[in-house]
């Protein structure tokens, strides 16, 4: 293909991915729909046809695959890892097995090959790491209960990609007739090789030709460091015969322990985002919209089935690790959708004749429209996942699951949150901690507000019944620092509910939203605006008088 015709190409899908992407954003959708959008429009078999399928293209989007790779392998770090707690990791562990498993006893039941249907069960085990840590940020639920759940179990699968990719190449072996224990010795085999090579290039070779220094100091080096690891272990991997996101990501967990790691995230943050907006793009081409009209039943089944049965499998392993019923349900909805490396896995065995047109198709399809109802499960988990406990436990309280202290008084002050906010607020109520207690959704919190001295409530705020259960109806004052707009609102409401007297001083991220604070009864609104230019401000004041001083110094000098 001619190299301008190529760029012309590129440039076409780029542009309609930044405008598909901008479009679903407005509409509270994950950007990646858009991009798949894009790519159904411009070059798949419904669209327009500016576009058509090239080798050059799905090459290229290949090379955005394995820099996805290689950036989760410069995330990776074992102390993040056992942050977030044992049970909960191996929740995730156990999330992805299970469903792994019964995606495959499914997908034999409607007769298709065993080869075929583990695939299709290693594609579903997966979930969609960047649409659902993107919308939980956007809602400030990163740190509740369920969010944090839901980080655990999206960083195992994020992990489990490499094991899963390595499964793929597996079944993709054309040799019927040999045991699968050759391939996987081999890909293993392969893998310690290009394992080795890396440690020693990386941690011998680049680190002392190039210097530590020299790479703090030269934005230049990091970059083609960076690119030249990435692509070139990706390379490597390719002509060992396994795949190069895995030689990619293997090259990325050892720059990830370096002290440049930080610095390298961020240079090739640009040229990820661009090759990865290729490959999703690369991937709608192949979806066909005809195709998912005409089946739009079968489609819908599985979806449903999908939607139902991982959000069911999640529910039930977290319950039984001793997470309440509701948080375990909105972990089970957060996590339900098809992720996007169901479509790296999907292309592996596509390309490999694992996965014949018609199961590639369908798992496309249905991957689209979990990725579009998405951010509405998410939005709305936690709500569902108290309504799915009313329902399945009609005498169940909200407050069942709180952790009160049963020789407590009733508090006179009540901070909602114990995040850092929460903590430098209590500061002044160090001296009075008997009278004082903390409501969280975060068991974390909670342990911090015991070291403190404070009584501990694991809760959710925005419930009435929690706060009539915390004291809320005879509290002198109520501070409300969670960084979520509607949970503060909804926390100061139900508080004036229960207590019209009540003083409450309420955290403010954004000054439009002051003025609705004070409307609904706050006695004092903090914004973390003015708060930040204020410092910065009394900080700029410290600089100008210390440039004075140092005027006035240099002048005496002088004379």
């Amino acid at each position: 293909m001619d190299v301008w015709h190529l760029l012309l190409d590129i440039v076409l899908l780029l542009s309609a991915s930044l405008l598909f992407g901008g479009i679903c954003l407005r509409f509270g959708q994950s950007p990646l729909v858009g991009y798949l959008l894009a790519g159904m429009l411009l070059g798949g078999p419904g669209g327009v046809e500016l576009i058509h399928p090239s080798h050059e293209i799905d090459s290229i989007a290949e090379l955005g695959v394995s820099l996805l790779l290689f950036g989760l392998g410069l995330e990776f770090s074992w102390g993040r890892l056992t942050s977030l707690g044992k049970k909960t990791l191996f929740s995730g562990f156990l999330q992805v097995i299970i469903t792994a498993t019964l995606g495959t006893g499914t997908a034999l039941l409607f007769h298709l090959g065993i080869t075929e249907a583990i695939a299709i069960g290693a594609m579903v085990a997966l979930s969609s790491t960047a649409c659902v840590l993107r919308v939980l940020n956007d809602q400030a639920q990163i740190d509740s209960s369920y969010g944090r759940n839901a980080l655990a179990i999206l960083l195992v699968q994020d992990i489990a990609v490499v094991p899963l990719a390595m499964l793929m190449s597996v079944l993709a072996q054309p040799d019927s007739d040999t045991s699968f224990i050759w391939p996987l010795l081999k890909i293993l085999g392969m893998t310690a090789v290009l394992i080795v090579a890396l440690y020693i290039l990386l941690n011998f070779v680049a680190v002392r030709a190039l210097g530590r220094l020299t790479l703090k100091e030269n934005r230049e080096l990091t970059v083609l460091l960076a690119v030249a690891t990435g692509l070139g272990s990706a390379w490597a991997a390719h002509a060992a015969g396994i795949s190069p996101a895995m030689g990619a990501f293997v090259a990325g967990m050892f720059l990830g322990n370096s002290p440049f790691a930080t610095q390298i995230r961020a240079d090739i943050s640009s040229l990820r985002v661009v090759l990865l907006t290729l490959f999703f793009g690369a991937v709608g081409m192949v979806a066909d919209p005809f195709w998912l009209i005409q089946n739009w039943l079968q489609v819908s089944a599985v979806v449903l089935m999908l939607l139902a049965g991982k959000t069911i499998i999640i529910t039930a392993i977290l319950v039984l690790l001793g997470k309440p019923f509701r948080i375990a349900v909105a972990t089970g909805l957060c996590l339900s959708q098809i992720g996007e490396f169901a479509f790296v896995l999907g292309t592996i065995g596509k390309e490999a004749s694992v996965l014949s047109d018609e199961t590639y198709q369908l798992i496309v399809s249905s991957t689209i429209v979990t990725l579009f109802l998405s951010p509405y499960l998410v939005i709305n988990a936690q709500r569902w996942g108290t309504w799915i406990e009313r329902l399945v436990k009609p005498g169940s309280r909200q407050h069942e699951h709180v952790e009160p202290e049963s020789d407590h008084p009733q508090p006179d002050f009540i901070i909602v949150g114990f995040g850092p906010a929460g903590q430098r607020a209590s500061v002044p109520l160090q001296d009075v901690a008997e009278r004082v207690l903390v409501l969280d959704l975060n068991s974390n919190g909670i342990k911090k507000a015991r070291e403190f001295g404070f009584a501990g409530q694991v809760g959710d705020s925005s419930q009435t019944e929690v706060l009539e259960h915390a004291g809320a109806a005879t509290a002198h004052t109520v501070i409300i620092t969670v960084p979520h707009h509607n949970t503060a609102l909804q926390t100061l409401e139900g508080v004036k509910a229960l207590n019209a007297e009540a003083r409450v001083f309420v955290r403010c991220r954004y000054q439009i939203h002051t003025q609705e604070f004070l409307d609904a009864g706050a006695y004092l609104v903090a914004g973390d605006e003015e708060n930040v230019g204020d410092q910065l401000a009394a900080s700029i004041r410290e600089e100008i008088q210390l440039l004075d001083h140092l005027t006035v110094l240099s002048t005496e000098d002088q004379h």
